[in-house]
């Protein structure tokens, strides 16, 4: 006689879902008026998880390759397949080689570049997944402000004009996250002279709390000038173990040391994980 395993299946189906239910719950109560900022450990390059106190989502670039899965996978709850936004600061494969693994396997809602191309393979295969995936493409351009929900605001200050021809660095995008009192000046590959143009325009408008230190800590960013205009509470550096490049670069150490910000490295300390609740920023 065959056994009626029904029952048996409703059940695992009815503890399976209490069991999300309460994974949601938590999660949701856990960010209530908490702002996340998450520097990912993913060796020689740059990604950023932000998720707002809204629980919309971010991601700033998605480093070399498909690494960047497993690290969202320690941070995100395992039920969440969306991320509400993706921004490719600038089209080198340090920033952008792992999108195109984020796209496939998460659901995205549009995506944010700078308008500058490349003839990287990795560029042509974000491009390819982009169109096949018919997602809508924002071109960042200066007074953009992404409105993240619950006074959590992402701030586009470069670039501000038509980038099509730059190189690839020059034309990052920087963006300052606001929340409350509290911000984030994430500076993508941006080299000096881009730092000294902002320096021009925003002036004392791009103090923050925390500095995504330009270009992992190379000596071709984060000028003397710059540091001090920005004076960071912390300084993070996105960069791999031993890399080839020989970043950070003390001369930038120095800098960020003199003004006396607290260096955080992710090839130290793995995934670095901010929040804020506004008026306190915590690690």
């Amino acid at each position: 006689m065959k056994k009626n395993n029904k029952p048996k299946l409703y059940f695992l189906l009815g503890f399976l879902l209490v069991n999300i239910f309460i994974w949601r719950t938590v999660f949701t109560e856990d960010r209530q008026g908490v702002l996340r900022v998450s520097f990912l450990d993913i060796e020689q390059g740059d990604a950023i998880f932000i998720e707002a106190p809204s629980g919309n989502q971010v991601l700033i670039d998605g480093g070399p390759n498909k690494i960047v899965l497993k690290k969202l996978a320690e941070i995100m709850p395992f039920y969440d397949r969306t991320i509400d936004a993706v921004i490719a600061t600038h089209p080198d494969k340090d920033h952008i080689g792992g999108l195109v693994d984020v796209l496939k396997n998460y659901r995205i809602d549009f995506v944010m570049e700078p308008g500058v191309s490349s003839d990287t393979g990795a560029y042509q295969e974000l491009e390819k997944i982009i169109a096949e995936k018919k997602l809508p493409r924002i071109l960042a351009r200066r007074g953009m402000s992404l409105n993240l929900g619950d006074g959590a605001h992402l701030n586009i200050l470069f670039p501000d004009r038509n980038t099509d021809g730059w190189e690839t660095n020059t034309a990052s995008i920087v963006a300052k996250l606001v929340y409350g009192n509290n911000s984030f000046l994430l500076t993508g590959d941006s080299p000096i002279a881009i730092e000294k143009y902002l320096s021009m325009i925003d002036g004392k408008n791009l103090q923050s709390d925390v500095l995504k230190a330009g270009h992992h800590g190379s000596r071709t960013s984060t000028s003397e000038s710059f540091a001090n205009l920005v004076s960071p509470e912390y300084a993070v550096i996105s960069a791999g173990k031993n890399n080839k490049y020989g970043h950070p670069h003390k001369e930038v150490l120095d800098i960020l040391e003199k003004i006396k910000s607290r260096i955080l490295k992710t090839y130290e300390l793995g995934t670095i994980s901010f929040s804020s609740d506004g008026e306190n920023i915590r690690l």
